[in-house]
């Protein structure tokens, strides 16, 4: 009987590839189909390697089943109720630490999630009993293996569980090659790692969901809606850099949200009358300790409301916060660090934790500074008041040879702080303070060092010297300075810092080179136990913020053609009528009804009352920002949201990362991060971001462009 004729594509077809279904299994009815091939072709496909399977295939795959059985099937972890004593419980967790005894006694420390500790004890009298088989597999586990441990509730103390051990089962092995030690630092490419081994950094990212549960809780109670909006947004001049996601569209792209503030605002004109989320945001700026390019973010926003019903909003959700966090954590020392453990209390009562320290409990309402009293006073728009000392102009009290001695700027403003160290005359003297000041100075940031207005002076006060010590004044400047209120009760040891800056207005600016330098000082003060640490948080409101900035070359800004920008984003309302008015004669001079709420020198969040009226927001866009037609068209659709009968509305943005950081006691939001980006915005873990290949780049219609090659000779 003749053979079918079978064709090279339908070869093709028939003949499975290694990650097919049918390549594991040769009863498969599509299989069976290939018996209708000529025999030469079904000896081929039986032998060629794609399709046979290897040897001793049987045999792989049981060990492979067995070794899956081992560590994959275990029994559930008991009920907190289950924890009486006589009880046989089990708990899941790693093997931590083993003590060996002796031959017959070991014991051992199981790490739980959210638990008390647990300590289990293997002892047994007869060789080749049951519990010398368990003794022999607790000491054969790996430490730091994932385990499953069985045994009876021996004893219930305030912060431990100890089990006699009737059974133990790794759910893994935990490799040789890992080297873990105490204080162990892994790299940043093994970040798993660092989270399970480091107390600090574990402890703060298990207290991150708990803070972020009790803000969300207030809201609602407020009778707030959690709602989502979209990550894939468009790209609009707000202000900062943004993160284009190209599409499979041919020229066209989306954009990373920098903030939802445009949808929010829409949102209000769609009836929500209170609106919240714990958003996303994504900005391509430079990176610093306390900011990552995508970052989380409390966002609210409420109609029919104005500035004044946001911030007690706010200071509603701090003031019940904090309470909440003292009533769930202790705040525990290890070392210099400070981090929250969870207050976990048995039925006898007992804490496992005895923290010193608890959160400061604020009242309401906070401290108000306009933006210029801040500046004015501590020379930053962000002040930390735990700083015992202000900025005081005193260039009409220094002589001229003096000033010119700190500055080449004509005419400038010269201000001056004093810090009044602590010492103990023994240890600490003025002798030693007037090293350390000057080690200090020799070692000051590049920002002050290279400020162009001239570098800080510092100055000590000594009883020992003459002018005490401040002889570069002369005897008239000496006298004039010690006049005013400010230093006439100086004291050995005292330093003086002095600085110079142009003789202009504030205009938007976050700093000035001595509100920098002082909040270096107070920190280095510090450090050195030379100032006494403080664990308040100091809670302000900085209001009254100027409505406009002139451009800086580095932000974006709105991409008008003003020469300024908005302060802070282009929808902020102004503050008062007349403000509006100077909208239309000296824009830069009129204020916005923006508050930002700051904590111990860091800028928790910022809002602002919105502009709700669709002919104002154009006109500023268009007016005043000098923007062009394109421009003022990439928010057509607010406009036309803002258009339909929207009603007042303000709102505000929480930096919830840096709430966390602060909260836990740490200066850097990677800290409460599982898995932060470098300073170069890279993630180590992953290997992100990754280069783009040829077919992804064809996909997207994208091509990178080449580096320009610049001409020596034409520079």
């Amino acid at each position: 009987m003749a053979q079918p004729r079978v064709s090279m594509r339908r070869l093709c077809r028939l003949i499975p590839s290694q990650n097919s279904r049918l390549y594991a299994s040769r009863t498969n009815p599509q299989w069976q189909s290939l018996k209708c091939l000529p025999r030469n072709l079904q000896r081929l496909l039986h032998t060629s390697p794609a399709l046979a399977l290897p040897s001793g295939d049987k045999v792989t795959g049981q060990k492979l089943r067995e070794e899956w059985a081992q560590y994959s099937q275990f029994p559930s972890a008991s009920k907190a109720a289950d924890f009486v004593e006589g009880n046989k419980v089990t708990v899941h967790g790693f093997l931590l630490r083993r003590r060996v005894k002796s031959s017959k006694l070991v014991f051992a420390d199981i790490q739980v999630e959210n638990g008390p500790s647990v300590q289990v004890t293997s002892t047994f009298k007869e060789d080749g009993s049951p519990e010398q088989l368990v003794t022999k597999a607790l000491r054969a586990v790996p430490l730091y293996s994932p385990v499953c441990v069985t045994g009876t509730v021996a004893q219930l103390h305030g912060n431990r569980i100890d089990l006699d051990l009737d059974a133990i089962q790794p759910l893994n092995a935990f490799p040789k090659d890992i080297i873990v030690s105490e204080g162990v630092q892994f790299p940043a490419s093994a970040r798993h790692l660092q989270i399970r081994f480091s107390d600090p950094l574990r402890s703060r990212l298990l207290a991150r969901p708990q803070i972020g549960f009790q803000l969300r809780k207030t809201l609602n109670d407020l009778d707030f809606t959690e709602v989502e909006t979209p990550i894939l947004f468009k790209s609009t001049p707000e202000g900062a850099r943004e993160f284009l996601v190209p599409t499979r569209r041919r020229g066209l792209a989306y954009a990373l949200p920098q903030s939802p503030q445009q949808y929010k605002q829409i949102l209000m004109s769609s009836g929500i009358r209170g609106y919240y989320q714990f958003a996303r945001c994504f900005r391509d700026e430079d990176l610093r300790a306390d900011r990552q390019p995508e970052f989380t973010q409390l966002d609210l926003e409420m109609g029919f409301a104005t500035g004044e019903d946001v911030i007690r909003t706010v200071e509603t959700l701090v003031s019940q916060l904090l309470p909440a966090l003292n009533a769930q954590f202790n705040l525990v020392r290890q070392g210099d660090d400070i981090y929250p453990v969870p207050k976990r209390d048995l039925d006898n009562g007992e804490s496992t934790e005895n923290g010193d320290l608890q959160w400061p409990e604020p009242t309401a309402p906070f401290l108000r500074l306009t933006y210029d009293e801040a500046m004015t006073k501590f020379g930053i728009d962000k002040p930390d008041l735990r700083i015992p000392f202000e900025l005081h102009r005193v260039d009409h009290v220094l002589p001229a040879q003096f000033v010119s001695m700190i500055t080449h700027t004509e005419q400038p403003i010269v201000e001056a702080f004093r810090i009044r160290p602590q010492f103990d005359g023994e240890t600490v003297t003025p002798g030693t303070i007037a090293e350390f000041v000057d080690k200090l100075m020799d070692q000051l940031p590049k920002p002050l060092a290279n400020n162009p207005d001239g570098a800080p002076a510092a100055l000590m006060f000594n009883s020992k010297k003459p002018l005490c010590g401040l002889s570069s004044l002369g005897f008239e400047g000496f006298s004039a300075l010690t006049s005013m209120e400010a230093f006439s009760d100086l004291e050995d040891g005292d330093v003086l810092v002095f600085q110079a800056r142009k003789n202009a207005p504030f205009q938007g600016e976050g700093s000035t080179a001595l509100g920098v330098a002082r909040t270096h000082f107070y920190r280095s003060f510090v450090s050195a136990g030379l100032l006494p640490q403080s664990f308040d948080l100091k809670f302000l409101w900085v209001v009254n913020f100027p409505m406009f900035t002139p451009d800086d070359g580095i932000d974006p800004g709105q991409g008008g053609q003003a020469g300024f920008k908005a302060t802070h984003h282009p929808f902020t309302a102004p503050l008062t009528e007349a403000d509006v008015e100077m909208l239309a004669t000296d824009p830069l001079k009129a204020r916005a009804d923006h508050y930002d709420l700051v904590v111990n020198g860091v800028e928790l969040g910022g809002g602002s009352r919105r502009i709700h009226l669709s002919s104002m927001q154009e006109y500023v866009m268009r007016s005043i920002l000098k923007m062009t037609d394109a421009g003022l068209a990439q928010f057509s659709h607010l406009l036309e949201a803002l258009r339909a009968g929207c009603p007042p509305h303000a709102g505000f943005a929480l930096g919830f990362d840096r709430l966390v950081a602060i909260l836990t006691h740490t200066d850097s939001v990677r800290d409460v991060i599982a898995f932060p980006k470098s300073m170069k915005g890279e993630d180590l873990t992953v290997k992100s971001p990754s280069k783009m290949t040829a077919q992804q780049l064809e996909t997207y219609h994208l091509a990178i462009a080449k580096k320009e090659v610049v001409n020596k000779q034409d520079v």
